[in-house]
Parts: C-alpha cells; structure tokens; sequence
C-alpha cells in the first residue's frame, strides 16, 4: 500500500458520504411537489415489500401534485394506504386507476424544523468525512512504522488528506445552503 492508495481510498469513502447526504436530503421536503419523496415508500406486492417505483408510474402532475399510475390496477388500495402510512404527512386520493398525492404547503414553523433536519444531515455527512480523514491519517501513520514510506511523505500524504477533506466540507456546507434556500423558498 502506498500513500496514493491510501489517498484514493479516502476519496472514494468521501464521495460516498457525500452521495449519501444527497440521496438524505432529496427526502426532506420542501413547498413544491417532487417525486424523490416518494422513492423510499415500501408496498406490499405479493407479500414482500417493493419499492413503489417498481409496482407504480411515478409523475408530476403539476406543482403540487404527484400522480402514481399502479401498472396493476388491484394494487391501488395498497399503494394508496403504503404512501399514507410512510409519515410523509401526504394524504393520497384515488381517483379511478389514478391517485393523486397532494403536497401541502409548508408553515414557518415547519420549514424551520426542515432545515434543522437539513443542519443535522449535514453534521453527520461532516463527521464521516473527518472520521474518513482520521483513518487515512493512521494509515499513513502504519506506512511510516511499516518503513513503506518515509516521514516526509507521510507528512505530505497527510496534508494532501486534509486538503481533501476541507474540499469535501466545502461541498457539503454548499449543497446544504442549497437545500436551506430550498426549503425557506415560499
């Protein structure tokens, strides 16, 4: 192992936290209609649970509107009760084959208590990325004592970690201002 090896692996974790935290923040919800907050909804097909977007056509209808087209039409009741009881606080209406998934606007209070979410996920995407530096850190730390690699380089390795890591902090800090600006938006 070498220290460009133990620097590709910390990018690669890096960038797999930062996907995880844009994959967390596509299910907070904001004023307008997106079909994400519904990619984590579980339907029971047959008995065992699936993703709606397998057992349903999932579209926007308008703003404020989701339209989910079962391909079966017996399925409606059940992808209907699925999506009202994901705690998603969307309340889902049949209309023939069709149902349609109002989102409700947001209160202040409520947008308030989305970007304290928003603030937490991002936290947590920081501290995996620092705990992801923290282990590059001692991997150069075991080069040095394994006489791989000399201090010099460690120390080298080491800052080339942490400008990868401020990087990465960057990312995140812009993507949740995003997200922030996102979710106050009226």
């Amino acid at each position: 192992m070498s220290v460009a090896d133990v620097k590709k692996n910390a990018q690669e974790r890096m960038t797999k936290s930062l996907e995880t935290l844009r994959a967390d923040l596509a299910k907070v919800r904001t004023g307008r209609a997106h079909t994400g907050i519904l990619d984590h909804v579980q339907v029971e097909y047959y008995g065992s649970p699936t993703a709606l977007s397998q057992v349903a056509n999932v579209t926007l209808i308008d703003a404020r509107t989701i339209g989910v087209q079962p391909f079966e039409k017996k399925m409606a009741a059940t992808i209907e009760k699925a999506i009202r009881d994901a705690d998603l606080g969307l309340n889902p209406s049949a209309q023939g084959d069709m149902i349609r998934v109002p989102t409700p606007p947001l209160t202040e209070e409520r947008r308030k208590e989305m970007v304290k979410l928003v603030k937490s996920e991002a936290e947590d995407a920081k501290i995996a990325v620092r705990n992801i530096r923290r282990d590059a850190n001692e991997g150069m730390k075991k080069l040095v004592k394994d006489k791989a690699i000399s201090e010099d380089d460690e120390r080298r390795g080491t800052d080339e970690v942490q400008k990868l890591t401020d990087k990465f902090i960057v990312d995140i800090d812009k993507m949740v201002a995003e997200k922030e600006k996102e979710v106050l938006t009226v």
